[in-house]
């Protein structure tokens, strides 16, 4: 994010040739939130936990979305969780759920409204309802806002977003480790994308490199903890006009990252990547002057991509699309799209399939699309057991516990994976729905077939009786396999 962002832009006026749009459709929340909702990230319980911002200030509120007791985000209902420290509250920051189940938040653009890309951060433990403050890596004036990613071993890495500075986190001691050298320019703008087999893939955008047509990309290896070239994009996707930004990037269960780019002069251009070959290739335009200066992207349960575009750089009139894997597709936009720009909104994979959104306002949409599941990543599961106790916890031994992608992409400014298992429990009887916690995950590589395992807590509260026991990943499901509940 850049100074552009400080200043105010005219609503534009949009027209847009509609394409098709199937069956795809939003839906409010019937319960919708009391604050400005803003950055939201899928616990391994199930609830959702969103953190109250707008366009112009971070707080230090958070808020829970519980679903209902029949599963249903759409009829959820909200709780205000434990606060940040009174002195912090970060707009445009680093994120992720941690493979214990604690949820990070790290830096910041802005700190309650003033720009100072601060070095601040903590963890949150959904247990005990409380945040842990963090010091930055050793050296650190800034972290801002950072790109982030929880490597395949469960370590979380994260970016400084004014250097060329990365380093890892032992989330057992809260303390860090310098990685990746090599880096071809400041982190900043930049986003990460985990790939088969742990390998990290970001595209450069050139932060004071005075090169206005550069095109290249970067790997991240963890084994050696450097980065090297991914090759050309073979069209940019920075925007060379003075403000940096990319668009999401988003790997899909195809083998290939489709990246979005941004353009102050023109159609935002995309790029897709094929990981088996390490190439990339041109995609198609935006049509239009549209373009992703920072936006949100969701891989859905059928392997199309969801994004958000809007015109030029910052300016209003959103417009939503899929990304096939062949043609962009426009779709529905949400009740704020002519007054919102693409960075205004975030999206995260449901375990329902659906995406919730926010956009800074109090209304949050729910998006549904009719697609099928894409053949070959539901999760299975291996139950050595038949009855479970309540109250009671057991490692849960299977395949593809952790799908084929983050399946979220922003830019630099939001990170929210949901690559980690959860584990859903209906009552057969009632119809009623409980989310197991699960943490310790044995991995968190993406396009993994296993074996794999996580740590399964069943809810003290549930309804005992005849059920059936799911795995969920990237909104996945696997088969229903019948338990009972003591």
């Amino acid at each position: 994010m850049t100074f552009w962002r400080m200043v105010g832009f005219a609503a534009l006026a949009l027209c847009v040739a509609a394409m098709p749009a199937g069956a795809q459709s939003w839906q409010p929340l019937t319960h919708q939130p009391s604050f400005t909702a803003g950055a939201a990230l899928l616990l391994t319980d199930g609830t959702v936990m969103v953190h109250h911002e707008d366009a112009n200030d971070g707080y230090s509120e958070w808020y829970k979305l519980t679903p209902d007791i029949n599963g249903s985000y759409v009829n959820g209902t909200w709780t205000q969780m434990a606060s940040l420290a009174s002195n912090y509250g970060p707009l445009f920051f680093a994120s992720a759920v941690l493979p214990d189940g604690r949820l990070i938040v790290e830096g910041g653009e802005q700190n309650f409204g003033n720009y100072v890309w601060t070095n601040m951060g903590a963890i949150y433990d959904p247990l005990t309802n409380v945040w842990t403050p963090m010091n930055p890596p050793s050296g650190w004036s800034s972290i801002g806002d950072a790109s982030s990613v929880v490597l395949t071993n469960g370590t979380f890495m994260m970016a400084n977003c004014c250097t060329e500075q990365q380093a890892l986190l032992n989330a057992s001691t809260l303390t860090w480790t310098p990685t990746g050298s090599g880096k071809f320019d400041e982190n900043d703008e930049e986003g990460w994308n985990l790939l088969p087999g742990g390998k990290v893939l970001t595209v450069d955008a050139y932060v004071n490199k005075s090169d206005p047509n550069g095109t290249n990309s970067e790997i991240y290896d963890p084994n050696s903890g450097s980065w090297s070239s991914a090759g050309s994009t073979i069209v940019q996707l920075w925007d060379s006009h003075g403000s940096y930004e990319v668009g999401p990037a988003m790997l899909r269960p195809d083998g290939t990252v489709f990246a979005t780019g941004a353009n102050g002069a023109g159609a935002g251009h995309t790029s897709i990547y094929t990981v088996s070959t390490g190439s990339w290739k041109a995609g198609p335009d935006f049509p239009g002057n549209l373009d992703i200066a920072d936006g949100p992207a969701a891989l859905l349960p059928d392997g199309n991509v969801l994004m958000m575009t809007s015109p030029g750089i910052y300016e209003n009139g959103a417009v939503f699309f899929e990304w096939d894997g062949t043609k962009l597709n426009q779709v529905p936009g949400v009740p704020n799209s002519s007054q919102d720009s693409s960075w205004y909104g975030h999206m995260l994979v449901l375990p329902t399939g659906q995406i919730l959104f926010t956009d800074y306002s109090d209304d949050v949409e729910i998006y549904t699309s009719p697609g099928s599941p894409y053949p070959g990543l539901a999760p299975s599961a291996l139950l050595t057991q038949a009855v479970l106790q309540r109250g009671s916890s057991l490692v849960l031994f299977g395949y593809k516990f952790n799908g084929a992608s983050q399946a979220c992409g922003y830019g630099d400014d939001l990170q929210c994976a949901t690559n980690y298992p959860l584990v859903r429990i209906t009552n057969k009887s009632t119809g009623h729905v409980f989310y197991c916690r699960t943490h310790g995950h044995s991995t968190m590589a993406v396009g993994y077939p296993g074996p794999t395992y996580t740590h399964l807590d069943i809810p003290s509260n549930m309804e005992t009786g005849a059920s059936n026991l799911e795995v969920v990943v990237n909104g996945i499901a696997s088969q229903k396999y019948p338990i009972a509940i003591q």
